[in-house]
């Protein structure tokens, strides 16, 4: 599979009025991605994957800036594009699912007009096709009776529906990859599994690639190829699914895969110690070392650099090849 996605020391600060400011959200991230393949970023909140998303699609709030690394996606540059060309990129080759449908559908447009939309202006699709169009799109999310839920709104569905309108919105303008920022957040436990069917078989359908932002490593272990771990606007370990669920070398990646509970297991839940630092106030060395059982003194005083531990296989810590062991994190059921 060819390379669609490059991106290279990615750096995005948001700055308070004024400047006095800097908070370093994104913080020099790098990774790839190839056509069809899936990706997942994992992580506590505020470590910087949704601002990793939008600074991808250029849509981030105007307290926010890229201030270095590249974003070449499918042989161009993305940093250098003004917010004019970046409307022909959104939506025709890249397109984002939000967590919250309510908050990207239009209570007053009906759904056949919002998923007509990008079909139109991305498509030129016209008349009969683009109504033919929508229903296909419907029916490729699995919306039944798409004659009748295209003229109904948004409040006429549940939020499952209404999650898959917004991915039928995504698919519209035909995009080699759509990014989902946590999608199931807000659905129960049946329909979310319905819906990330719903994305494998269009992704198997069409080949479009995939980033999946989500707190939940079990959603990852069934969507994705490789994952992404990130903490304080880094990514501190990436590789394969399976390299780093069976042997994940970075204490937080083992700690995060120690708090997910697993069927048939009888073993206690672990907790990770303290909360996610300010990143307008980092630690110094290691940003994971206040919460790190096995902090050094060269932990506190350098910040660890990456590290090859096999192919596309990456982690940012000093213990080296030394596994961290589960049982020194807090129990958190004890």
């Amino acid at each position: 599979m060819a390379e669609l996605l490059r991106v290279s020391g990615l750096q995005t600060h948001y700055t308070s009025f004024g400047g006095s400011r800097v908070v370093k959200a994104v913080d020099g991230i790098s990774f790839t991605l190839r056509e069809g393949e899936t990706i997942g970023l994992v992580g506590e909140s505020g470590c910087g994957k949704t601002t990793t998303c939008l600074s991808i699609v250029g849509l981030l709030p105007s307290a926010a800036h890229i201030v270095g690394g590249n974003i070449e996606f499918d042989g161009e540059e993305l940093t250098t594009k003004r917010a004019r060309e970046m409307r022909h990129v959104r939506g025709r080759k890249i397109a984002m699912i939000l967590q919250d449908p309510m908050a990207s559908l239009n209570p007053l447009f009906s759904i056949y007009l919002q998923v007509a939309e990008p079909a139109y202006y991305h498509q030129r699709a016209r008349g009969r096709s683009l109504r033919q169009r929508v229903r296909e799109l419907l029916q490729a999310v699995r919306i039944p009776s798409p004659e009748v839920r295209m003229r109904e709104y948004p409040h006429q569905m549940s939020g499952g529906m209404r999650q898959r309108v917004v991915g039928a919105i995504a698919m519209a303008g035909g995009p080699k990859l759509i990014i989902a920022d946590e999608p199931t957040t807000n659905l129960d436990v049946t329909i979310q599994a319905q819906y990330l069917e719903v994305l494998k078989d269009i992704q198997r359908e069409t080949g479009v690639a995939l980033i999946f932002v989500t707190h939940n490593l079990g959603i990852v272990a069934k969507m994705c190829d490789r994952m992404a771990v990130m903490y304080a606007g880094k990514i501190v370990e990436q590789g394969s699914v399976r390299d780093l669920f069976r042997a994940g070398r970075h204490p937080y990646t083992q700690a995060l895969l120690g708090s997910m509970p697993k069927l048939g297991s009888k073993e206690r839940l672990l907790a990770i110690p303290g909360q996610p630092p300010n990143l307008a106030r980092l630690p110094s060395g290691c940003a994971f070392h206040p919460r790190c059982p096995h902090a050094m003194s060269r932990c506190i005083e350098e910040e660890p650099v990456e590290r090859l531990i096999d192919v596309q296989w990456t982690a940012r810590c000093w213990l080296g090849d030394r596994e961290p062991a589960k049982e020194t994190y807090v129990s958190a059921t004890a």
